[in-house]
């Protein structure tokens, strides 16, 4: 299991004591791969404690910093699938909860109602991950206050069926604060979470990462991308680049292609012509040829 053994003893017996030993459920393939390194082993030991005691998870941090990595490993560690729900502008009711939908039986039309993610999860009690919480519409969120508070509770609005969550049921949300597109949460939906700042991984923390998940194998290479890395992230800092810059999803893309092409050109295609701005696009561009040759 993902870190396990690199746990305290006392996180260890959390993850134990309420970890997912149904081996045959059928939602099994959504249990996570995992594999991320934190840069503050408390952490990852602050969200377990959390989890295991009921208690929502809202992973804070910048764009590419390994939120959803970290969500992953949470459902590895437990051992426990998680449904996902990705927030936009266009995040509704079905989307939360499901749809209903014409089928038939014994040639006779019905109406048929598809579970969503949040209803999955609550029924399977398994754990539900909501990305980017704060992109979606502020009167959508409140619909599932109950399901976030120690009722555990939801009315579904399509069926009007009451659904308590089953034992095992868990919620990790991520937020990435004055991104373009997010709204401020309200204290209301804030206040049912605990909260855990993630910070970009740097250093050997990095290192490890891309070794554990990348393409690429050449250690020389690895410690230019972690120096990049490092660069690109005081550069973002200081306001010299877009926080997108310095994602280390994007870092990670360009380490795979690496394993094939040159480095510049892979920096070129997975980091820098993301970016909107052509001096942006050339600062990084520079710092690659510095690093590189």
């Amino acid at each position: 299991m993902t870190q396990y053994s690199q746990l305290p003893e006392s996180i260890r017996h959390l993850i134990d004591r309420n970890r997912n030993n149904n081996q045959s459920n059928e939602f099994n393939n959504l249990i996570r791969q995992g594999g991320y390194v934190p840069p503050e082993q408390d952490l990852l030991n602050d969200a377990i404690t959390a989890l295991s005691m009921g208690k929502n998870v809202l992973l804070k941090g910048p764009t590419g910093s390994g939120k959803t990595r970290f969500a992953e490993t949470l459902s590895n560690l437990f051992n426990q699938p998680m449904f996902s729900v990705n927030c936009s502008v266009d995040l509704d009711a079905e989307s939360l909860m499901g749809f209903k939908t014409l089928d038939y039986e014994n040639d006779r039309q019905v109406i048929d109602f598809v579970p969503g993610p949040v209803t999955n999860a609550m029924k399977n009690g398994t754990f539900l991950y909501i990305d980017e919480i704060n992109m979606a519409k502020p009167e959508t969120l409140p619909l599932i206050n109950g399901v976030l508070d120690y009722r555990r509770t939801i009315t579904n609005p399509f069926t009007e069926e009451i659904i308590t969550a089953k034992e095992g049921f868990g919620v990790v949300a991520a937020i990435n604060e004055g991104y373009v597109g997010t709204v401020p949460l309200n204290e209301a939906l804030k206040n049912r979470f605990i909260v855990i700042d993630i910070p970009y991984l740097q250093g050997e923390q990095l290192k490890q990462l891309i070794q554990a998940t990348s393409r690429l194998e050449d250690e020389r290479t690895i410690d230019l991308y972690v120096r990049l890395s490092g660069d690109l992230i005081q550069a973002v800092t200081q306001g010299k680049l877009a926080e997108d810059a310095a994602s280390i999803r994007a870092l990670v893309d360009a380490c795979d292609l690496s394993a094939m092409i040159p480095p510049k050109r892979a920096i070129r295609r997975a980091i820098a012509d993301k970016l909107d701005e052509d001096r942006e696009k050339e600062f990084v561009l520079t710092m690659a040829e510095t690093l590189f040759g």
